[in-house]
């Protein structure tokens, strides 16, 4: 493939529901601009960008692919992300990356919150946006009905650029509003004619419209539009152009993937409304500061996406912010301080490759074997550490033990390099619990990783029960004597200290205090006593859980001048510590998690219903800008451990929820 200056270069991911068809909507386009001589399919798993072992056996996409091809003397950079929430992570990152989203809607079903969800997140971040109504071809399907809903969920700006010829089974072709032409397909060949007679006012009137919506952007277009001029199809275009870069027009194409009918017109579009990394906005530094796309200066890129191939080894995906980054260049890592040589650039089609002499600025491409580098990494001269990708939260983890020995030794390299491809997971080793967790946005998310760790770093893994990091604290005050005496010839060891408990409010900690007057323990031995408190707390108490929130004061005891040590009084300390706790009434503490939770408003009653079947304490809801309900309560930590699958199944995959510890209570019906 040839090198492509910035203005003819653009990045495009493909956002959807799984099952929308972006998959095959990327086989069609790749079909048509003639990178493959044959289109596959998902049934016999042989696409170019599901091509992961899990994917193929899944049937739906799992990971980010990119596949660059040429089309009308431009280089496009595609990126076929993943639909379901669990992988939410790879769809986040290409949005942070690309210059216009295709939302590919399934006319068989309409808007659904795969789609409501990329386009909250893409208005957010201003991110173009055209429409593509996919399965067109399928029966019972109503082009003029999904548009309404598209008109009706999102914005005023959403105006139809093609209407289908035919729908169903008999679908066969499209008509330009644009150029006011028919383009009619039958198997390969593509054929320009008149618009049906049958279809002519319909067309004239919805071109109309479109005209109308058009030219407002331009104050002469607008004036000569008054005068009766039409304008022409280029002016229109050049204007629309304008409008999708703003982010203020969301043309709706529509097609098949799968005949393949109108994914020639979405290449055409793409280059020609599309913006280039010029026209859009341009990555940010940490400091949240744009940095200009330009072909000069040193190269700078951002490292989006990072996986392990069998043939390639590791393979750093990145887009190249700024300068032309050409093959065999030292680069600094911001994040580690080291050199990084990028040997041979490559462009990626899927899993296959192939060599790149140089990237402008604004391209995608790969670098394979870095020594040290992970996804949201910056490379360039040191002087720019750009904003890595956003990640979802965590939602769900799973407590991960080794099978075997000879894997525990492999097991925590796995997983950190795991954690590299994906920062969507993430791995903790919690003191109280002592399990190693991995974390991740849901079920499918986390038992697609374990296979992974399985296939690629062959490392055997099995899944535990979480443990939930219960505490105990005390009611009330007690007090009680400790007292080590053992003689075994020559120097016994003796040591007796008296020690009082008592409650502090929720959350305080521990505190200790001396109130020994007279010397009856020496000042030397004091801090031993508090050392065997402490030891005794973390050891757990009557229930084995580490004890919390109380005061312990050492206010009398007895010494031995020859047989007393710093050994001695820690043991009193700890056995005075346990004796007075077994009369302090002690209870049992959970860990209450601070949870929001964001659903559709028709899953309002039945989410609430739930998270109070699960002791919750909901404290509010309020109403988000496209009308979805967020919820805030205080639900106990042991109450979510599933909360991610069981909140996908009542709001039908729409809800997502967040979790961060609050605070621990008494936990109700705990043995005292």
């Amino acid at each position: 493939m040839k090198t492509y200056p910035t203005e003819r270069i653009r990045n495009v991911a493909l956002v959807g529901a799984s099952g929308a068809g972006k998959t095959m909507l990327a086989e069609a386009m790749l079909f048509r601009a003639g990178a493959l001589d044959r289109m596959g399919s998902i049934e016999a798993a042989n696409t170019v960008c599901d091509h992961e072992p899990e994917e193929r056996d899944s049937g739906s996409s799992q990971v980010m692919a990119l596949a660059s091809f040429e089309w009308n003397d431009h280089k496009i950079n595609l990126l076929d992300t993943p639909g379901s929430f669990d992988f939410a992570g790879d769809q986040w990152a290409a949005m942070a990356v690309v210059d216009l989203l295709v939302m590919v809607v399934d006319a068989t079903s309409g808007v659904d919150h795969a789609v409501a969800s990329a386009w909250r997140r893409a208005a957010e971040a201003g991110i173009p946006r055209v429409f593509f109504v996919n399965k067109l071809d399928r029966e019972f399907v109503s082009f003029d009905g999904v548009l309404a809903q598209l008109q009706e969920t999102f914005d005023s700006g959403v105006a139809p650029l093609e209407l289908p010829i035919s729908e169903g089974p008999g679908f066969c072709g499209v008509a330009d509003l644009l150029s006011d032409d028919a383009w009619l397909y039958e198997g390969d060949s593509i054929t320009e004619a008149p618009i049906p007679e049958d279809m002519a006012d319909r067309v004239e009137s919805v071109r109309e419209s479109l005209i109308e919506g058009i030219v407002v952007a331009d104050d002469d277009l607008l004036e000569r539009y008054l005068e009766g001029e039409v304008p022409s199809a280029e002016e229109l275009e050049r204007t629309l152009g304008r409008g999708v870069a703003d982010a203020s027009v969301f043309p709706v194409i529509c097609g098949s993937a799968t005949a393949p009918i109108g994914v020639d017109r979405l290449c055409n579009y793409i280059c020609g409304i599309g913006p280039s990394p010029l026209e859009a906005e341009p990555l940010r530094d940490t400091a949240g500061e744009p940095v200009p796309v330009a072909a000069g200066g040193s190269p700078v890129l951002l490292v989006f996406k990072t996986t392990v191939d069998p043939y390639l080894g590791t393979v750093s995906v990145f887009r190249v912010a700024t300068g032309t980054l050409v093959a065999d260049t030292n680069l600094q890592n911001s994040r580690t301080g080291n050199s990084e040589r990028v040997r041979t650039l490559v462009t990626l089609c899927g899993s296959s490759s192939e060599p790149a002499s140089e990237l402008a600025a604004g391209d995608l491409g790969a670098v394979a074997k870095l020594a040290d580098t992970s996804t949201g990494d910056t490379l360039g001269d040191g002087s720019i550490e750009l904003a890595p990708p956003p990640c979802p939260e965590p939602m769900l983890s799973f407590a991960v033990v080794p099978r075997s020995k000879a894997d525990e030794e492999k097991l925590s390299n796995a997983l950190r390099r795991l954690c590299g491809e994906d920062p969507s997971l993430c791995v903790t080793r919690p003191m109280e619990t002592r399990q190693t967790l991995i974390s991740g946005l849901g079920d499918m998310h986390l038992r697609t990783a374990l296979k992974r760790i399985e296939r690629k770093f062959n490392v055997g893994v099995d899944v535990e029960d979480l443990r939930i990091p219960f505490r105990e604290t005390i009611t009330a005050k007690a007090a009680a004597e400790g007292k080590h005496k053992k003689q075994t010839g020559g120097h016994g060891q003796f040591g007796i200290a008296h020690v009082r408990i008592e409650p502090l409010p929720r959350g305080s900690g521990f505190e200790f205090s001396d109130e020994i007057t007279g010397g009856v323990i020496p000042r030397q031995y004091i801090p031993a006593v508090e050392a065997g408190i402490r030891e005794a707390m973390e050891n757990g108490g009557k229930h084995g859980y580490p004890v919390v929130d109380l005061r312990a004061t050492v206010y009398d005891g007895k010494y031995h001048s020859v047989d007393s040590s710093e050994m001695s009084f820690k043991m009193a300390g700890r056995l005075a510590f346990n004796a007075a706790l077994g009369e302090a009434r002690p209870v049992v503490l959970e860990p209450v998690s601070a949870v929001e939770v964001r659903v559709p408003g028709e899953c309002l009653g039945d989410v609430i219903g739930d998270l109070s079947s699960r002791r919750a304490i909901v404290q509010g809801t309020d109403t988000g800008n496209y009308g979805e309900q967020h919820i805030r309560a205080l639900v106990p930590e042991s109450e979510l451990v599933r909360y991610a699958i069981d909140l996908r199944s009542i709001t039908g995959g729409r809800g997502v929820f967040s979790a961060s510890h609050d605070h621990y209570a008494v936990l109700p019906g705990a043995p005292s």
